[in-house]
């Protein structure tokens, strides 16, 4: 009997050493596959930026992107949340599926890089002529994800389990009263048929370096709240300001009292959150005072219970100062997006990957940022990691370089092999865990 257990251990022990060494050499063959696959990405991703289109636009990219997941014999679902594309991949052996998000709209930015490829594109974006730009990267996560299709097409005897290539649109938001983006997806069935077991999406980022991975476990992402203040006065000349009530003034208060939400109301060792009034509109002529302003604005915050007292602040704040000086304000409000929310057990599994790819000392834990992601809404159903992919030049100084969502924005392509590498190790590595 003991020398059954014996052999017994001896068998299982090798059967392990057999899959290990399996499991290396096709990490080995990916890395391969990632840097032939280096130049057909770059090349994607220049089309895709010197053709850039809006949110629920995605018409030319959303047909590329059909018609190469197609060539590649993945099945194909087509007009998803309006344009966007999903392909599936079916393993050789039974498995999970996981889903792997490229998000594929542009910006209504005109672009100023010098780049040969930088986009001329126009379109109208509300009721105004404006340029179109890939201004935060979204062409080199489509390209990306193409590479990563191709890649694991090449080894599809070879996986256990199901990979869903979700390419999304609107990720910027939906025109209008349109839907669109992440919500409508979901909505429209993309977790289902088969059912995604995990989802993992990447940002690259123009202020971290070439060849760094960036991560976090728990909020990596801020919820994005947008608001809406409308102070109603009374009209008046500009020269007898007594005879009205000026909304001007009081919406100067308001925004200064908005401010002291964070600075003195917030337990900002808790979690960050930040207040921003970005659009004030009212008044036609210097001197009438007018008898409505309104002010638009995006709170950020990382925390729900937060959130929720934000909210709340902000309501009471406009609302009381305005009756302080015999107004009223109308305020209103829109979640754009959840926190982005990564799950810890998952995140702690999952870092190895992410070595593998990128090396120990280029795969960083980060801070939680205050910008926002509507991959949000998809890690709120499954359990998710989102991380962010360097795309600064080594050696450039982050505050000196294109910030995203402006007209200088700016990507060194070669941080896009990262990425590649780093969703193939994700996936592999992913469907030959344990359970």
């Amino acid at each position: 009997m003991r020398r059954f257990l014996i052999f017994t251990s001896c068998c299982f022990f090798s059967f392990q050493l057999i899959a290990q060494k399996e499991q290396l050499l096709l990490k080995q063959k990916l890395s391969i596959a990632a840097d032939k696959m280096e130049p057909q990405c770059i090349t994607w991703r220049r089309d895709f930026h010197q053709h850039p289109e809006l949110s629920n636009r995605e018409f030319r990219t959303s047909k590329i992107i059909a018609d190469y997941l197609r060539s590649l014999g993945l099945e194909v679902k087509e007009g998803v949340a309006k344009t966007g594309v999903v392909g599936i991949l079916t393993g050789g052996k039974p498995g999970p599926c996981i889903g792997l998000r490229a998000d594929m709209d542009a910006l209504p930015v005109t672009e100023r890089t010098r780049v040969p490829f930088a986009s001329k594109e126009k379109a109208t974006y509300n009721d105004q002529e404006v340029g179109v730009m890939h201004a935060c990267g979204h062409d080199t996560h489509m390209a990306i994800l193409m590479s990563v299709a191709k890649i694991l097409s090449g080894i599809k005897s070879e996986l256990k389990g199901t990979v869903k290539f979700v390419f999304q649109p609107a990720e910027e938001g939906p025109p209008g009263n349109e839907e669109g983006g992440a919500p409508l997806m979901i909505k429209e069935g993309v977790l289902d048929n088969p059912k995604v077991d995990v989802m993992f999406g990447l940002h690259i980022n123009a202020q971290t370096q070439v060849g760094i991975i960036k991560y976090r476990s728990g909020g990596i992402m801020a919820a994005s709240d947008w608001f809406d203040i409308k102070v109603n006065g009374k009209q008046s000349h500009g020269s007898q300001p007594w005879l009205g009530i000026d909304p001007v003034v009081i919406a100067a208060q308001i925004i200064t009292g908005l401010q002291t939400i964070i600075s003195r109301q917030t337990e900002l060792t808790k979690n960050a959150a930040v207040i921003s009034v970005c659009v004030i509109n009212g008044g036609v002529r210097p001197n009438i005072i007018p008898e409505t302003l309104t002010m638009k604005g995006t709170f950020r915050t990382l925390d729900k219970e937060m959130q929720k007292d934000i909210t709340e602040k902000i309501a009471r704040t406009a609302t009381k100062i305005a009756e302080s000086a015999g107004a009223t304000a109308d305020v209103t409000f829109e979640n754009k997006t959840l926190i982005t929310y990564n799950d810890p057990e998952l995140t702690k599994k999952m870092v190895p990957s992410f070595i593998a790819a990128a090396g120990a000392g280029n795969t960083l834990e980060t801070d939680a940022v205050t910008g926002a992601e509507d991959f949000s809404f998809f890690a709120d159903k499954v359990p998710s990691i989102f991380f962010f992919l360097g795309g600064m030049t080594s050696g450039t100084d982050p505050k000196t370089t294109g910030a995203h969502h402006t007209p200088d924005f700016f990507i060194d392509e070669r941080g896009m092999k990262t990425g590649i590498k780093a969703f193939c190790n994700l996936v592999v590595d992913y469907m030959n865990m344990p359970k």
